[in-house]
């Protein structure tokens, strides 16, 4: 089972950049989240194809289960 925080953040082109955290501490503190998305935009290193980062749209945690057959 691997998790994975995904922070979207909308950029100056009117789309969706994410950035993902692998295992994130859980339970996951909302306040500290948006804080920190907060400064990620305002460090303004960040950039994707669709521009900087402007706004926090979001966060989610992805909970993926992979079972693996082994075939012969």
């Amino acid at each position: 089972m691997a998790k994975t925080l995904e922070l979207m953040f909308g950029t100056e082109f009117g789309k969706t950049a994410r950035i993902a955290v692998d295992n994130p501490k859980e339970p996951i503190d909302e306040a500290a989240v948006k804080q920190s998305m907060e400064q990620i935009i305002a460090a303004d290193v960040f950039t994707s194809a669709s521009g900087r980062y402007v706004s926090s749209k979001g966060a989610r945690v992805v909970d993926r289960n992979v079972v693996e057959y082994e075939i012969v």
